[in-house]
């Protein structure tokens, strides 16, 4: 059917315990383009690095002529395209050298309602890492040094923060004001 749906999407940021993790509604005519900014956004990244999606066994990111050539341009393709049924996965990878995989399931599809904006933001559990930290595997050694004050790399880790960091922190609402901007 032609009718605009909603998705209601999870990610996860995969091998983070506890889990950081974020529920989104985007609209299924959504560019895999501007479903990267939105990922960027609710997730908390700074998009400062490479970022590629992986569906059904195809990449889609933002095509280069040094890197590979089998890449699809991402603003030519919707998320409703390609995505047609509740429960299936892809993933959205950020920074191939800290490597931030995260797993998107597509929890449901939905009618659009008319009094909302989308996309939205309508739930989500402890803040993102700092990009550049070391991945997945560098993340812990980061939150170590910063919460126990006779680590080694105590005060240069928290300088490098800017003061303090909650990893326990999400501001949905700086989020949802974030994506009103995105049409």
């Amino acid at each position: 059917s032609h009718e605009l749906k909603t998705p209601l999407t999870a990610i996860t940021l995969r091998e983070s315990k506890p889990p950081i993790w974020r529920r989104i509604q985007v609209k299924s005519n959504t560019t895999l383009a501007k479903l990267h900014d939105i990922f960027q956004i609710v997730m908390g990244w700074t998009d400062s690095h490479l970022h590629q999606f992986i569906i059904h066994g195809a990449e889609y990111g933002v095509p280069h002529p040094d890197y590979d050539m089998d890449m699809e341009d991402e603003k030519h393709f919707k998320l409703g395209k390609l995505i047609f049924a509740e429960k299936e996965r892809f993933i959205y990878q950020y920074d191939f050298g800290d490597s931030w995989e995260h797993e998107i399931i597509v929890e449901k599809i939905l009618p659009i309602e008319k009094d909302l904006h989308y996309p939205i933001c309508l739930k989500g559990n402890r803040a993102c890492p700092p990009e550049d930290c070391g991945g997945i595997w560098g993340y812990p050694d980061f939150l170590e040094a910063i919460e126990n004050v006779n680590h080694p790399e105590h005060n240069d880790m928290l300088e490098w923060i800017g003061g303090k960091f909650d990893p326990e922190e999400f501001d949905i609402e700086s989020a949802n004001k974030k994506l009103k901007r995105i049409k």
